[in-house]
């Protein structure tokens, strides 16, 4: 086992692009993320989010992957995670997921259960929540905390899941 059970995000795992910001997978802080018997974490890459460059769910009771970019004031942000499922992914049914996120350290969360993935795990890699019901979060202008603190998470169905592929996310400025 590691000295230190939980992954911490690499900032060079974090960059941004035109309209926005990527994280990849080494990019979030992952609980458990440092030991193998739970989570597979890639090792430092070049490579973009668009490779098949992943973190991998080996079997954990509590999901929490997270992320932290800094944000623009008097702007809109969409946040879309590129996940996949392994073939023999287990644990997920009747384990609501949920995309939480708030804006500075005070904020309070707003949140969206993943419904998709109760319905659905895809096995190739897939933009949730899809585009047709995005997830979306404002930056006030007089927001003294741009800091945007997000994640995935599981952590209140007590079951044992595993098979989940995270291939990054992106936290994408929006036109209004």
């Amino acid at each position: 086992m590691a000295s230190k059970p939980h992954h911490d995000a690499d900032k060079d795992a974090i960059s941004e692009i035109q309209d926005g910001i990527v994280l990849k997978p080494r990019g979030f802080n992952i609980v458990w993320g440092n030991d193998s018997r739970y989570w597979r974490v890639p090792p430092q890459s070049s490579r973009p989010i668009d490779s098949d460059e992943f973190a991998e769910l080996v079997q954990v009771s509590w999901l929490e992957l997270t992320g932290s970019v800094q944000l623009k004031p008097s702007t809109t942000y969409q946040i879309t995670f590129k996940l996949s499922f392994k073939e023999d992914a287990f644990g997920w049914n009747g384990s609501p997921v949920f995309l939480m996120a708030k804006v500075g350290k005070k904020g309070k969360y707003k949140w969206k259960r993943l419904n998709e993935l109760e319905m659905q795990l895809p096995k190739e890699p897939t933009d949730i929540p899809a585009n047709d019901d995005p997830f979306v979060v404002d930056v006030p202008g007089n927001q003294p905390d741009t800091m945007l603190f997000f994640g995935l998470y599981e952590v209140w169905g007590g079951k044992w899941k595993g098979g989940l592929r995270v291939h990054g996310a992106i936290v994408k400025q929006l036109v209004k």
